[in-house]
Formats: C-alpha cells, structure tokens, sequence
C-alpha cells in the first residue's frame, strides 16, 4: 500500500494496520506469545531495534510510545505550548536512545496490559487525527510547528509506517517459531 496522502487514507491504512498487528497476534499461539524473539542475536539483521525489542510486548509498548509523543506534541502544540515532537534531551540524532528508555520503562508491562495500552493509544490516536481536515493534516509547513513538513507526514510515521514495522517483525517471530 502506498504511503497515505489524504485524511482518508491515514485513518484507513491506519486502521487496517493495526487490526494486521491484533490478527497476526491472534495466530500465534499463547504460550508463544511470550516467547523471546529467536532473532535478537542475528548479526545479519544491522538496525538496533533487532535487538533492543526482545519479544512482542516490546513491540507493543513501543508503538504504544510513539502514539504518546504524537499526541502530547499535538495536544501541547494546539494548545499554543510549542513543543518539539521529540521530549529534551532527545533529537533526531539521538532517538534510539530515547526508544531504549522506552523499553526499559516497560520492562515489568504485562504482555495484556501492553495490548491494552495499544488499543487506547491507537483509539486515541484516530480520534485526534480526525479533528484535523485534509489541508490541515497533508499541507507542508500548514502548521508553524511541524516545520518543512506536515502535521500528517508525524502521524503516518507514527501509525501505518510504525504498525508496518511492527507487522514485519512479527511475523519474523511467527516464522521462527514454524522453523523449529
């Protein structure tokens, strides 16, 4: 599916993403659930999220996260409290720093409880995208706080671009668990 560009489209492939995520969950045994990820030592595979997020509640909260920043960015920045969308001491330079804070935070987070979070979150997050119109969401520098970009460019990364992400690393698991 192409990267979404209209209101629409965001909260469609949104949508459809994170029932992917629930579904693919849904076919992995329970007991499976909690398994540690079998690929967290593959030095073939070179990003750190590899092997910063150990299980499927890692991947959870970790979406979980991401809604956060992009609603209290949002919530502080209409609400006239400009606020970058990454919290001091963070920047784009140094983020996987802040997602591995992130992880330890949720280190004692229940695998159920990191699905709860999730739906609020994305619940949350769908609401909030949809009080904003098309040229609100898709328009480059419409909104002084969003810079060269668009407010819509933040919450596609931080929905349908992070929900692929989280499907492809799932299912990765999935596929480990059928090898053996």
């Amino acid at each position: 599916m192409a990267r979404p560009n209209t209101k629409e489209d965001l909260i469609s492939s949104s949508n459809i993403g994170y029932d992917k995520i629930i579904k693919l969950i849904d076919s992995i045994n329970r007991d499976e659930l909690t398994m540690p990820f079998g690929f967290v030592n593959d030095e073939n595979l070179k990003e750190a999220h590899w092997h910063r997020d150990k299980n499927i509640r890692d991947v959870l909260v970790h979406l979980y996260e991401w809604h956060q920043l992009l609603l209290k960015w949002i919530e502080s920045n209409t609400s006239g409290e400009t606020q970058p969308f990454l919290p001091s001491p963070y920047n784009w330079k140094t983020y996987g720093e802040m997602n591995v804070a992130f992880w330890q935070k949720h280190q004692s987070t229940s695998l159920e409880d990191a699905f709860l979070l999730l739906a609020q979150s994305h619940a949350d997050v769908m609401r909030l995208i949809d009080t904003f119109d098309n040229e609100q969401l898709f328009t480059n520098k419409y909104f002084k706080w969003t810079g060269t970009t668009s407010l819509g460019s933040y919450c596609v990364s931080a929905t349908y671009s992070h929900y692929d992400w989280a499907i492809k690393k799932i299912k990765k698991h999935k596929n480990n668990l059928s090898i053996k």
